[in-house]
């Protein structure tokens, strides 16, 4: 299993959650986790993911999940696990 964390961030909108979700698996990458809320008009959804099995590379991953972002107007971000760890970790 190699865990990595998504976190998406925009406007409320429809299909955030299908069209992030239908991305991942048609790219092979395996959803454990998933916490969505909105505040204020904003979405904010965060997931921990396995790409042990992706069809593509991480910058692959990272690329394609950017496009998608794109095309439904928010930002979204992928970090290996063991890098957000270090990252947080004092």
């Amino acid at each position: 299993m190699k865990k990595a964390i998504i976190t998406v961030v925009g406007k409320d909108r429809v299909g955030i959650i299908a069209r992030v979700c239908t991305y991942l698996s048609e790219s092979g990458i395996n959803i454990l986790d998933i916490s969505q809320t909105i505040v204020g008009g904003f979405f904010n959804m965060m997931m921990v993911v396995d790409v042990a099995d992706a069809k593509t590379d991480f910058d692959g991953i990272a690329n394609g999940l950017s496009e998608v972002g794109k095309s439904i107007d928010c930002v979204i971000r992928i970090q290996l696990e063991d890098i957000f760890d270090m990252m947080h970790r004092i």
